[in-house]
């Protein structure tokens, strides 16, 4: 059995980012969304305002998928602390991530039969379904990282994760590219293509899985009465509830991460569908999403480093300073923008520069702010959930203002939850739990 700092172990948790990376950027960010805004706006799919029925109401389709979205955020919300401390009751974490990899990974290759005005059912329910997977596994992912690295090692660690990730989602939505652009050839047309793609993603995701199995840890104990699994569960998850609360540095951490997380999260997700309504080609958005990519590799390694000269604390509060920016820059931007496609690009290499930085920071911040514990599914999954709802408040928000006002005011709006998170965060005086 592999030990606590072990290289290849540290390899093998890290390359599930690899190995799940591609949802992120082929099913929430690049393809998909792309596929969805082009189909649903397609004539015959939309009335004479551009709105879509769905279970016998009329919706945007972008409301429509924000709303899907965020209904699957707040599902996880609900169901990962119970089976966090399940998990950690039963030393199984590695049975749950298994578990929600598999209905992720299923999930996005029936998104292929999503064809039109007919299957608009298969768009959202596989959606959800999949983004259930997706969140649902990184509960389990994220709890073993103090497991597999020491505190020293931790912030390293996280960012190899999302470098790992940025470079194996690249090099999928490279050829997901190719096969969209192959009508060129007269293979088949771009519709298809993109269908293809989806089944890529799930298989890649589940494939690549497989490393991160063979060398993480069991962890099973002995056998357990089942009619106490879901009351110990209850009780695990409550007393970390309490000792979380009791440590002011943990609390003022997730607040400023909730409010970080609307910005965050909603922009990464939004941004291809953002583009679109912008009136962006399909080729210049995965370009740009290319160029996040390539730059969030950048960045991750980057702002690792700093953390490691100022601290956690300070190298956050310079990404949030820029996540700020960046909304700003969002704001300003309308269809009728001189090079439109050049400010959507520098717009991008912002983004990328501290899309992986934050994301990684955040996870190695908060497993340092941990107390010594083995119950760390537990503890991982008020981190996630804090994520979670601060996505179904993003989703919200910004479907609701883009629906009242417009796109650009979803965008300022979010810039006010980052100043909430700089003002927050600061209050935190120490990143290492001290006993």
């Amino acid at each position: 059995m592999l030990k606590i700092g072990d290289k290849k172990l540290i390899n093998a948790w890290a390359f599930y980012d690899w190995a799940n990376s591609v949802y992120s950027l082929v099913i929430s960010t690049a393809v998909f969304p792309i596929y969805y805004a082009g189909l649903t706006a397609s004539e015959g799919f939309a009335n004479a305002e551009g709105k879509i029925t769905f279970l016998g109401t009329l919706w945007t389709p972008t409301t429509l998928y924000n709303y899907a979205l965020a209904f699957s955020f707040l599902v996880v919300a609900l169901i990962s602390p119970m089976l966090s401390g399940i998990a950690d009751y039963a030393g199984n974490k590695k049975k749950f991530l298994k578990g929600f990899c598999l209905l992720g990974s299923i999930s996005v290759m029936c998104l292929f039969f999503f064809t039109g005005k007919e299957t608009l059912w298969v768009a959202i329910v596989f959606t959800i379904l999949a983004s259930i997977g997706f969140w649902g596994s990184i509960v389990f992912y994220n709890a073993y990282l103090p497991e597999v690295a020491h505190p020293e090692q931790q912030d390293n660690v996280s960012a190899k994760g999302f470098i790992l990730g940025y470079s194996g989602s690249i090099l999928l939505l490279l050829l997901c590219l190719v096969l969209i652009e192959t009508s060129v050839f007269g293979f088949f047309d771009k519709k298809f293509g993109s269908q293809l793609s989806f089944v890529l993603v799930g298989l890649w995701w589940l494939g690549f899985a497989q490393i991160t199995y063979a060398r993480l840890p069991d962890e099973e104990k002995t056998e357990l009465p089942k009619d106490n699994y879901f009351l110990k569960g209850i009780k695990e998850i409550n007393k970390v509830a309490r000792e979380l609360f009791a440590y002011r540095e943990l609390k003022i951490f997730l607040i400023s991460f909730f409010l970080l997380s609307i910005g965050v999260q909603t922009i990464i997700l939004m941004a291809g569908i953002f583009g679109t309504i912008l009136g962006l080609e399909t080729l210049n958005l995965i370009m740009t999403i290319l160029l996040v990519q390539f730059v969030g590799i950048l960045g991750a390694f980057t702002f690792s480093r700093l953390s490691n000269k100022i601290g956690n604390i300070k190298t956050l509060k310079i990404t949030i300073l820029i996540w700020g920016l960046v909304c700003f820059i969002g704001f300003n931007l309308t269809k009728d923008t001189p090079n439109i496609e050049m400010y959507f690009y520098i717009l991008g290499g912002l983004i990328g520069l501290v899309m992986g930085a934050i994301q990684s920071l955040a996870r190695s911040t908060y497993s340092k702010l941990l107390p010594e514990t083995e119950d760390h599914a537990s503890y991982f999954s008020f981190f996630d959930v804090t994520e979670k709802i601060a996505l179904v408040v993003g989703m919200i928000t910004f479907g609701a203002l883009n629906s009242i006002l417009s796109i650009q005011s979803s965008v300022l709006a979010l810039a006010v939850f980052f100043l909430a998170a700089f003002i927050s965060i600061s209050r935190i005086k120490k990143t290492k739990y001290v006993h």
